[in-house]
């Protein structure tokens, strides 16, 4: 029993000190943020690598979620005589929970792991080294482009996946199942409102996307300087951004009801 305990606190400091180093380096990105140069070639690189190369996946995903729950949402409200209430369902379900959440998600298997790896190459190749050798600022240099890159498109990228979806529950009940598209589409129109509801859904994805990016880049910048620290940086990107992702958004929709 006592050592149960012992261990329990150990993992709890070793909890509360990740948390802390995080936070630190939190700072550090904030702080190179306002630090001059701006590092607009490098920041506008990583829109194209972690946002433009996204945008297909995250259109065939939104497509694919909106047809789901175009077909289940249908045949649910049919039961009870309200069918014409799908285009509401499918607006507000990937409006204020679904877009935001796998957007993120899907991010973070995509952009956010590449992130920790090509950060952790350039650990294990020295590379970080050779700019401090230069006096340049890694963080400065490499990291806060790539932090903020994946906050300023996982909205961009939100939206999208929430646009697909609609479009997919439109072909599911629209075309496919014969609802009247005026219907599907007053429906959504009349249901959805712009501050609360598609505002409140871009301010969540500009939080999951700070969260990711955070995350990834400190994982990269404290690889171990082997292969192996390189794959299991990776993999640590991947399961505590997809954890974090959801436990803050618990929280989010619980305090402020988005």
């Amino acid at each position: 029993m006592v050592t149960a305990v012992r261990d329990l606190g150990f993992l709890w400091l070793q909890f509360v000190s990740e948390l802390g180093r995080i936070a630190r380096f939190g700072g550090r990105v904030l702080a190179s943020v306002v630090t001059p140069p701006p590092r607009l070639r490098q920041f506008i690189d990583e829109i194209y690598h972690l946002g433009v190369l996204s945008l297909v996946i995250i259109v065939l995903c939104g497509t694919a979620v909106g047809a789901v729950l175009g077909l289940q949402g249908y045949n649910t409200l049919a039961r009870f005589g309200a069918a014409d209430s799908l285009g509401a369902v499918v607006g507000l379900s990937l409006i204020r929970e679904l877009a935001p959440v796998l957007t993120a998600l899907l991010a973070t298997g995509r952009a956010g792991s590449a992130t920790t790896a090509e950060i952790g190459t350039m650990v294990v190749t020295e590379q970080l080294d050779g700019l401090r050798m230069m006096s340049v600022d890694p963080v400065h240099y490499v990291v806060t482009p790539k932090a903020l890159a994946m906050t300023a498109v996982m909205p961009l990228l939100s939206a999208l996946f929430t646009v697909c979806g609609i479009f997919g529950g439109y072909l599911i009940g629209v075309r496919v199942m014969g609802l009247d598209a005026g219907r599907y589409m007053s429906s959504l129109q009349d249901a959805v409102d712009f501050h609360d509801d598609v505002l409140g859904s871009l301010l969540k994805a500009l939080v999951f996307g700070g969260l990711v990016g955070l995350i990834a880049t400190y994982r990269g910048f404290t690889t171990a300087p082997t292969s192996a620290g390189v794959s299991a940086a990776t993999t640590s990107t991947v399961v505590v951004s997809s954890v974090s992702i959801l436990v803050v958004d618990y929280f989010i929709t619980a305090l402020w009801g988005v």
